[in-house]
């Protein structure tokens, strides 16, 4: 299943990065997007550890658009593509609306199943037992700062490499190559451990789900709102965990805190990421969006037969 343009059709001027090149440079971004900003940040004072302050947790969030900025850069400068050919086309509205409510409904489901299994209690009441606009300013910052940071990993993974990984040789490989390279980019957020390991399990089968998603939809808002909510929706919805890191805001719903059950419930350490419960439910959404089509044939764009003969048009 080669040669498939996953969300636009090329044209004759486009190029297109060598598989191997794409990959080292799709790392490369992720880590020269941060760095400096990074070095920025502790020059100021800021600690670049998560949970310490609102302030802190947005902007380590925020950073993440540097690395965004570098891929636009290489798709518009020197691959000379829009942005429609890594998933940002039409329908915003529409498409990321939806997305929000999934991935908001997903991360409620798996707290709701966690919790009716005994793995959480309430410690305190959410923020609208007492609102406050000192309260509800976290909250929205944090939101923002998700924003950026899920849309920065799905244009790396699912918008320019799975795009060009598909391109040359076929959806599958596309897929499969983006979900381990993204599930190992989570390795170092805890010391190697069983809640570990099952947490980067489960998000190998987030990011089939991903890939899926996008592939259905041509597009990418929608990828991008689900994983916004999903990491937003865990962390300040409900004050656990998100792939092992606390933040600093006040939850939304009600503040949980696990409780003495196994540690494949709740996921330890890991947060609901790591649970078998969050198994479950990636699962029933990866069958969801196989029976929806999303493997099917005739996805996508056909690679023009010109382009796959010109070899200056595909490779850098």
């Amino acid at each position: 299943m080669a040669g498939i343009e996953l969300y636009a059709p090329r044209t004759e001027r486009h190029r297109r990065t060598w598989t191997a090149a794409a990959i080292v440079l799709t790392l490369a971004f992720i880590i020269l997007g941060q760095v400096p900003a990074g070095i920025a940040l502790m020059a100021a004072g800021i600690p670049l550890q998560p949970g310490v302050s609102w302030t802190g947790d947005t902007l380590l969030l925020s950073i993440f658009g540097c690395s965004a900025l570098l891929f636009f850069l290489w798709v518009w400068v020197f691959e000379r593509r829009g942005l429609a050919t890594i998933g940002f086309n039409s329908d915003f509205l529409k498409r990321y609306v939806r997305g929000l409510a999934l991935g908001l409904a997903f991360s409620g489901a798996v707290i709701g199943g966690i919790f009716a299994l005994g793995g959480y209690r309430i410690e305190n009441a959410g923020f609208w037992a007492a609102p406050s606009l000192s309260l509800f300013i976290p909250i929205v910052a944090i939101f923002l700062g998700f924003v950026i940071q899920g849309a920065t990993e799905e244009i790396a993974m699912r918008g320019y490499l799975m795009q060009i990984i598909a391109s040359r040789h076929g959806m599958y490989w596309g897929v499969g190559v983006t979900t381990f390279l993204f599930s190992g980019l989570h390795a170092l957020n805890l010391k190697p451990s069983n809640e570990l390991y099952m947490g980067l399990a489960n998000i190998v089968l987030v990011g089939i789900f991903f890939g899926l998603y996008a592939i259905k939809e041509r597009s990418l808002w929608g990828v991008c709102a689900w994983h916004t909510a999903w990491n937003w929706f865990l962390g300040v919805g409900f004050g656990v965990e998100v792939s092992g890191q606390h933040l600093d805001a006040k939850p939304i719903v009600v503040d949980l805190m696990q409780t003495d059950v196994p540690w494949w419930i709740t996921g330890g350490a890991f947060g609901p990421e790591g649970s078998v419960i969050t198994t479950a439910v990636l699962l029933a959404g990866i069958a969801w969006q196989v029976s929806q089509g999303a493997l099917k044939q005739g996805q996508g764009f056909a690679t023009p037969t010109y382009l796959e003969g010109d070899e200056t048009a595909q490779k850098f």
